[in-house]
């Protein structure tokens, strides 16, 4: 029984000295683990930080651009005459929205060498304004006001208000080209006629590009048929420019347009063209 004791209490001594050592071995590694994430958190903490992007902000589009030109011919010696014409042009474009608004004047006379009396070749005054809202990036529908007097081609009066649908066939930074169509109100008076008014349609056209930097081009066309009478009355408005810039400011510009009505006022003829050449500033 002596021999069975001992034995006993070998074995339990055995397993207590195992128990002590694991445990001073847990705890030897417990306490070297702190020191050793300190250390590594104190390195984290020196390491350079990347610095955050910064985006740069868009620029800033919604703004007006507005364009004034003019032109001027003057002569003297064996004739004597005077022309002069002057525009303002101005456009917006929001996100969804565009808007563009327009004024042109001129005045013309010349002299006879025989008679030396002044006579008037050249006097009109016409606006226009149109707003389009935009349904995706390329259709559109808006409103289109014109007006026009001219004294010269028997043109009292002539308002056309016209809403339309639109759509950019293209529309890139260096190319626009864009359709539109709709029904229109012709109020109208010719010289030596009553005042009239009719149901028309307009077809429009409109192209612009950027040949370089500094120098761009245009082309427009107007159709406007009177709804009972397609073949027989009809206005079209014809223009093409091109304007290339000497610095911020200024620019020289070339511009050709020519004006058909199918029923002009009694005694006048049915075709009106000019060719501008001038100065313009943008602001």
């Amino acid at each position: 029984m002596k021999k069975t004791s001992s034995n006993s209490f070998n074995v339990s001594l055995g397993v207590a000295s195992a128990l002590l050592i694991g445990c001073s071995v847990a705890s030897a590694q417990t306490a070297a683990t702190p020191p050793v994430r300190l250390a590594r958190l104190a390195d984290q903490a020196q390491e350079p930080k990347a610095a955050p992007v910064q985006t740069a902000a868009a620029p800033h589009t919604n703004h007006w651009e507005t364009t004034a030109a003019a032109a001027v011919t003057l002569t003297r010696g064996n004739s004597e005459s005077f022309l002069a014409t002057i525009s303002l042009d101005t456009k917006r474009k929001w996100e969804r929205n565009e808007a563009a608004l327009g004024l042109s004047g001129g005045y013309g006379d010349s002299k006879d060498r025989v008679t030396q009396v002044n006579t008037k070749n050249t006097e009109f005054a016409q606006g226009f304004g149109q707003y389009n809202h935009l349904f995706s990036d390329r259709f559109y529908v808006g409103l289109r006001v014109d007006a026009k007097y001219d004294g010269i081609a028997g043109v009292d009066y002539r308002c056309k208000i016209s809403p339309l649908a639109g759509y950019y066939l293209i529309k890139t930074d260096k190319t626009r080209l864009s359709v539109e169509a709709g029904p229109g109100l012709v109020l109208e008076h010719l010289k030596n006629q009553e005042a009239d008014s009719y149901w028309a349609a307009r077809f429009g056209e409109r192209f612009e590009h950027k040949l370089t930097a500094t120098t761009k081009l245009w082309q427009s066309l107007d159709y406007f048929p009177q709804m009972e009478h397609w073949t027989k009355n009809y206005l079209m408005n014809f223009e093409a420019g091109i304007d290339t810039a000497i610095n911020k400011h200024w620019s020289l510009r070339v511009v050709f347009q020519d004006m058909y009505a199918s029923q002009p006022a009694q005694g006048w003829k049915d075709n009106d063209m000019r060719l501008l050449a001038g100065t313009a500033y943008k602001f």
